[in-house]
Formats: C-alpha cells, structure tokens, sequence
C-alpha cells in the first residue's frame, strides 16, 4: 500500500476522505453521499478505494493506496498486519487507539440507543502487546496460522505480537510437529489458552476423532497440552478452566476487570449473570452473604462448583438461561451482576430486571450495538448510569468492553 503524497496511482480508484472510525474497525467517508468503508485508514486520510461490495445504505471498499497519510500513522509492529484478519489498528499508537475507542463508543450509544454517554468515561487499559492467553490457529497441510481478513485463506503465522510468550512458544512447537507423519491432516483448527506455566490445547475443527497418543506426543512438546482442565489464579482466587469454558483472554487485566465490575458491590443477596466459572462469583461472594451464579453450559458450571468448593466459598449455581431464571424470580437481589455474550441481555431479561427493579446493577459488555439497546430499554424504565468504564481488554483490535454501573434514579 502506497502511502506517498506524491506517488500517486493512476488505478481505477475513487478518492475517499475518511471521516472517522466506526467501529467494527474501518474508516468511514462519502463519494457522492454514499457511505464508504474503507479498512486499515485513519480520520483525515486521503485515500484511493475500489468498492467492492454494495450494501443496504453503505459499500465496503479496498484501499488502493494512501494518498494523504495522518500523522497519527506508524509503522506496524507486525508483519502480517492487514493480511492476518486479527487486528484492526495497529497503524496508530496504542493512545490514539483508546482515544478512538472513546469516540466510536459514544458515537455507538448515540445512534444506537439514543443516549448520551456520561461526560467521563473511565478507561482501564493495559500492556497493549503479549496480551492474550488464548488463540486460536487454523491448520492447512502443515500451515499454521490465522485467516486472512475477509476470507478463508490461510495467513501462515510465525509468531503473533498480542499473544502471551507461552502461546508463541507453543507455536513454535508445533510449526516443528506439522513436518512430522504424526501430526493429524484432519484436524483444521486448535486452541491454545495458558496460565504462563502450562499450555492447554484445543482441537476445535476436525474431520475425525483425534486419537489420545496426538495429545500425549504434544504434552512432550508443550507441557498442559494434554490436560482437559488448567487452573488460572485471578483477582486472589484461583480458577478451574475446563476445555469447553470460556474465560477472559487479556492476562493483564482480568484482575482489574474483576475489581471494576464489582467495585462497591456488597450486601445480602448478589446475582451474578452469565457467569462461567464464577469469575465474578468467587470474590462476590467474599462480598455478600448469599450469591447465586446463573450460567448455562454445562461445563463451565461443573467449574464453577468446583471452584466454589475449592475456595470454601457457598455459591448457588444454576445451569439455566439468565432469562429463565429471571423470570421465577419473586424477590429482589440486592445487586445483580450480567457479563452477557454479544447478543446482550435482550428485550426478555431487561423486562425481567425492570420488574424486579434491583437497586444496583451492573453490566459487563463484550458489544456497545447490544449495550447501547439494553441501556436504552434500561434508563428508560428507572435506571441511571452511575459509571462507565471502557476495558480495553483487546488492544490492536476495535474490539470494546465496557462495564457499565447503573441505579435506579
């Protein structure tokens, strides 16, 4: 991609000045009053695009070449950027970032829910590279690595710069064991998630049963690879994580996260929502005299126990839908805590919440689309945002957390 003022192409190119950033990571701008997305530019850019997909009230466009660059550009770090399909922004610094996070989750709860976001919004971030405790590879005749953006190629990797030294090591590994006979042509995708001590591995796609001896051969390699549970000590209390559960993925801010969902949370009776294997529950219930943890696969609430009962701690678990259990509620908790996945919570549990009207509420939000609709149905039956906090829990990415505080007014 050409980045010169000067050089410029004389393609086929339609020139796009880009607005801003939305998010799910491109830059917005208008020919002829069109909406254009155009991936990897920056607020102010002068770029060269060819559309290549038409939607309902937008186009997705390729950049051709950069013809007026931002000086808020850099270099990236990584040399797959912009072919791996993994990151979004690492053509800014890692300030820019956040400060452009802010911007697209207010812009998000404008056009989304109608909303104003508080004038302050709190920002927990982090080392913003060697992040991740888990990533997932795809496998192609030997070839490691990630999907290219946009598509089912294969991207090979040698290394990937968010994910933790342990996770790279692994890869490393097993780049070796691809050349070997006995390593599986069937299996397309693996997981790797690590403590920073042992590395746990996930066969996640795959055309047949992989036999016992794949693993064991991996565990010489890669010691955990073979183990179906791997203990991960967070916010003081340490953590069961089966293969089938899900945990959270930036290792150097889970225990802030945790501190900030539940900071001056306690009382008589907590519900925690959504809650995997009591990431939240665990230290909720150092807090309040009763807990109860809704959650609803199986394996991550056979975790749960097992960590309640690890910690000495008493947590009722329940495996059912966040918005089954709700709707048997006949009292009010005293405070409920909601992690929900992308979806959100939905039109059925904020009814549920707004009949139950419990006097704090906080939500963790892995979507501001989703956060900003729940928070429109929310403040609109009582509540008020007390405080919101972005967890820039994926930096390089357009990804945005959020944990947001609410009150009935």
């Amino acid at each position: 991609m050409v980045t010169s003022e000067t050089n410029r192409g004389a393609g086929a190119g339609q020139p796009l000045r880009i607005e801003k950033l939305v998010y799910g990571g491109a830059g917005l701008g208008r020919i002829e009053g069109r909406a254009i997305m155009a991936p990897y530019v920056l607020p102010g850019e002068l770029v060269e695009v060819e559309v290549k997909r038409e939607r309902p009230g937008m186009a997705e466009a390729r950049v051709i070449e950069i013809v007026t660059s931002s000086p808020d550009r850099i270099a990236p770090a990584c040399p797959y950027f912009a072919r791996c399909g993994g990151c979004h922004y690492q053509h800014c610094s890692y300030e820019y970032q956040l400060a452009q996070k802010t911007a697209i989750l207010r812009e998000v709860f404008e056009r989304i829910g109608k909303l104003e976001a508080p004038e302050e919004i709190v920002v927990l971030s982090g080392q913003p590279w060697e992040y991740r405790n888990r990533a997932q590879f795809h496998l192609d005749a030997g070839r490691i690595g990630f999907l290219e953006a946009g598509s089912h190629r294969l991207c090979p990797v040698e290394q990937c710069p968010i994910s933790s030294p342990r996770i790279n090591e692994a890869l490393a590994r097993l780049h070796k064991m691809a050349g070997d006979r006995r390593f599986p042509r069937f299996v397309h995708s693996i997981e790797l998630f690590t403590n920073e001590e042992v590395v746990q591995l996930n066969v996640l796609e795959t055309d047949k049963p992989v036999a016992r001896g794949f693993f064991t051969w991996c565990a010489e390699q890669i010691p955990g690879a073979a183990e179906g549970v791997l203990d991960y000590r967070a916010g003081g209390e340490t953590f069961r994580v089966g293969h089938r559960s899900f945990f959270q993925v930036n290792r150097f801010l889970i225990d802030s996260f945790i501190d900030c969902a539940i900071e001056g949370a306690s009382g008589g009776w907590a519900l925690d929502l959504y809650a995997g294997v009591g990431l939240f529950s665990l230290p909720l219930a150092r807090r309040f005299e009763k807990v109860v943890a809704i959650e609803s696969n199986t394996s991550a609430v056979r975790d749960l126990e097992f960590n309640a009962t690890r910690a000495g701690l008493s947590i009722e678990a329940q495996r059912t839908a966040a918005e089954e259990f709700l709707a048997t509620l006949g009292t009010t908790p005293d405070f409920v805590l909601a992690d929900p996945p992308r979806a959100g919570l939905g039109k059925r549990a904020t009814g549920e919440l707004l009949r139950l009207r419990p006097p704090r509420l906080t939500i963790a939000s892995c979507d501001p689309a989703t956060l900003a609709r729940d928070l429109a149905v929310l403040l609109g039956g009582g509540y008020q945002i007390e405080k919101l906090t972005l967890a820039d829990l994926f930096p390089q990415t357009y990804h945005i957390e959020t944990v947001t505080h609410l009150k009935l007014a």
